[in-house]
């Protein structure tokens, strides 16, 4: 569903990601974890196609996102760290909005948006302006707008950040449901105990390569450690080399 193929991008003489090359199948929750500047971000956006590629390239259920950009679009919900949001626009009138933007038949839309606004608890402030709104609001907001076209494929980079207990939990809830039904998710986070609770398979990025890959139990055993938090610094700080 989702596969990177050899992707490099690169910022000058600064390799941001370097020959990535990983797979996240339908179902299946993929966990993207790395210190600040390992390259998640520019990996996701590529994936996303808001930045092109220097060398390689990634598919979304098929759709190249160096050959067909829109058709990438199309299959994605994209939460980006920047949110973003149109302050102008109560979060109803936001989500209606994106609901528009990606085709969402006339018939459907009014019933897409409604159920994007309770699966996130956005009830009590749907039609409040964006710009008045909470930085935990607002996040709900963004991933509410990134999910209503119903995506085979989700690209979430730190979908908690900002969210108070109740909230984040909403949004672990969506994601298990979400692979429940098939999609493909691959998620970006410092959060290791989300990890832990929603990843089927994590791979560890440093200076933008894969340099582990695995399912939770195979880290903790590459690295002889007892926890994910140790499993993930053993490895940055290159214990294994």
């Amino acid at each position: 569903m989702i596969e990177f193929d050899r992707l490099s991008k690169h910022y000058g003489a600064l390799k941001a990601v370097d020959r990535l090359s990983l797979t996240v199948h339908p179902g299946e929750v993929y966990a993207l974890l790395g210190p600040n500047g390992a390259g998640k971000t520019s990996a996701l956006r590529c994936l996303a196609t808001l930045i092109r590629p220097t060398e390689g390239t990634a598919t979304v259920d098929g759709a190249d996102v160096v050959r067909s950009p829109l058709q990438v679009r199309r299959r994605i919900g994209f939460l980006a760290a920047s949110m973003g949001l149109y302050e102008r626009l109560t979060a109803r009138e936001l989500v209606a909005y994106f609901a528009d933007l990606q085709g969402v038949g006339n018939g459907d839309r009014d019933e897409r948006v409604d159920q994007m606004i309770e699966t996130f608890g956005l009830q009590e402030f749907a039609d409040r302006y964006c710009g008045r709104l909470s930085t935990g609001q607002r996040q709900r907001v963004s991933i509410a707008r990134a999910m209503v076209h119903d995506p085979p494929a989700l690209i979430l980079d730190e979908p908690t950040l900002g969210l108070d207990v109740v909230s984040g939990k909403a949004i672990s809830e969506f994601i298990q449901r979400e692979r429940e039904l098939g999609k493909a998710i691959l998620f970006s986070t410092h959060q290791m105990a989300e990890v832990e609770l929603l990843a089927d398979r994590i791979g560890v990025l440093r200076r933008g390569r894969i340099i582990a890959e695995g399912t939770l139990t195979e880290l903790l055993d590459l690295t002889g450690t007892d926890n994910l938090p140790r499993a993930f610094m053993a490895l940055i700080q290159g214990h294994l080399q």
